[in-house]
């Protein structure tokens, strides 16, 4: 299994914190048929994205990405002692699986420059924080933290209403701290690194473009879940906030990057995660490289 990539002048290393059983397909993906699963289901367990139950396999990792500049983490997972009450394999976790991840990949916390989370999700803003004497602080302590602004002001307005666990102990430590930075759609890093909006599955939702000049490798997020979405990209999943968004701006997203050199990396389709996008018929596959 690959955990590292190299194209044009960026080096792309996998931080796997679980692969793991999630939830079951039906459920997850609520536009999807018993029929259309069956006809899916061998491929798919070869490929480890489903298990015996028919439950989707994902994978949960960030994306530690050098260019010639800088050191940049692609969302920060699922994180440790936090309240998860819903979800058992990531309720108040103490292993150290994801640092050590962190360390075979050759870098250190004080490291990273800039985290990135394409969304604030549960398990996209994990190892923003660590619990120190009994206090959320910022894991990455010389990084800055960019959040897209729509994305914020969403979950911002959200946690007014109703508190949010996850942007309470992983996002809003960050912005305590001074160490974050609300960013626009047409925001770059140097010559390397842009913005790709990419809204439904949250309000402010990014996809993130990496390379000088031209975009050798994008980062997804959850723009799709399961290999299954290529094939058809109509079916959006459940936690989706505009599931009818979501699939317009998957199709469009694959179109785009269809048959170019783009390494694309997704968030949590199965290892290896991270492929080049083809045609296939009327839709599409990620092809392992």
């Amino acid at each position: 299994m690959s955990l590292k990539y190299a194209v044009g002048d960026l080096t792309i290393q996998r931080v796997i914190e679980q692969e793991t059983s999630f939830v079951p397909a039906l459920e997850m993906l609520p536009g999807l048929t018993p029929e259309v699963l069956a006809e899916n289901r061998d491929w798919m367990r070869q490929a480890k994205a489903l298990d015996d139950q028919d439950v989707l396999m994902l994978c949960f990792q960030s994306y530690v990405v050098k260019t010639p500049h800088h050191t940049i983490l692609i969302d920060s997972c699922i994180g440790n002692d936090k309240p998860r009450p819903n979800r058992p394999k990531w309720n108040m976790k103490t292993d150290d699986t994801y640092l050590r991840a962190l360390s075979a990949a050759g870098v250190s916390v004080d490291d990273i420059d800039f985290v990135m989370c394409t969304h604030l999700h549960v398990d996209h803003v994990g190892w923003n924080t660590r619990l120190e004497n009994g206090r959320w602080v910022p894991t990455f302590p010389k990084a800055r933290y960019l959040f897209a602004k729509q994305e914020y002001d969403h979950w911002f307005a959200e946690n007014a209403k109703t508190e949010i666990p996850p942007f309470v102990d992983s996002v809003l430590p960050v912005v305590e701290a001074k160490r974050h930075e609300l960013i626009s759609n047409d925001h770059q890093i140097g010559d390397h690194v842009r913005i790709v909006p990419t809204p439904g599955h949250t309000p402010g939702h990014v996809a993130i473009a990496m390379g000088r000049g031209r975009d050798e490798a994008v980062f997804s997020g959850d723009l799709m879940h399961s290999p299954l979405q290529t094939l058809y990209p109509e079916l959006s999943i459940k936690f989706d906030v505009d599931p009818t968004r979501a699939a317009t701006t998957r199709r469009s997203f694959l179109e785009r990057y269809c048959d170019t050199d783009t390494l694309c990396c997704t968030a949590h389709f199965p290892s290896p995660s991270v492929g080049k996008i083809k045609r296939k018929g009327s839709a599409f596959v990620c092809e392992s490289v």
